[in-house]
């Protein structure tokens, strides 16, 4: 018997095996991923099918709720991601701080929401409808990420459009812009 297959016997002895299994594989590749991961891409990288994928997130899902585990595997924007559960935010907020230059100002927001509910949108419509410049806004959007060029407007002088990017739905939870609030619920006041 070689050193091993001794080995090998010893942690079988043991009750553990060292061999990774699919569900533990697809929890590390999520646990590891700091973005969402489609389930082609995550099945690919496994090495399974979509369907072999979703029951295995389904089992990893169940095993998280059976054991009171903090966190659970969800689909945001249009992928899987490891989140924890929100009733520990309170001490996830205590541990992260968000820095001040992550933070966006009212501005900043209000930019955003143009854009996210009237993409692909050309900066004209945004300042038309803020009532001020929205070039530096936009900039800083695009810095932090949150907003992209999406193309050009098929219009006099062909102005870039804007949209949202995979980032402003893994930031807002959102699975894809449809998820967004509708303007009526917004409208509604508090009861």
């Amino acid at each position: 018997m070689t050193e091993e297959s001794e080995r090998g016997t010893s942690d079988e002895g043991q009750g553990t095996s060292n061999e990774p299994t699919v569900e533990s594989v697809v929890e590390a590749v999520l646990f590891a991923s700091d973005e969402s991961l489609t389930a082609e891409r995550l099945a690919n990288i496994v090495g399974t099918t979509v369907k072999q994928l979703r029951q295995h997130i389904k089992n990893l899902n169940g095993k998280y709720e059976e054991h009171n585990n903090a966190f659970r595997i969800e689909q945001i924007a249009g992928g899987y991601q490891m989140l924890t559960l929100s009733s520990y935010n309170h001490w996830l907020k205590k541990l992260l701080r968000t820095r001040s230059d992550s933070k966006l100002s009212p501005a900043a927001l209000e930019t955003l929401a143009i854009i996210a509910y009237k993409q692909p949108v050309i900066r004209a419509d945004i300042e038309a409808i803020r009532g001020v410049a929205a070039g530096e806004m936009i900039r800083g959007l695009m810095y932090k990420g949150l907003v992209k060029i999406v193309g050009r407007a098929e219009v006099l002088g062909r102005p870039m459009l804007y949209g949202t990017t995979k980032k402003f739905l893994e930031v807002f939870g959102l699975n894809t812009l449809k998820d967004l609030p509708k303007i009526e619920e917004l409208k509604k006041p508090p009861t």
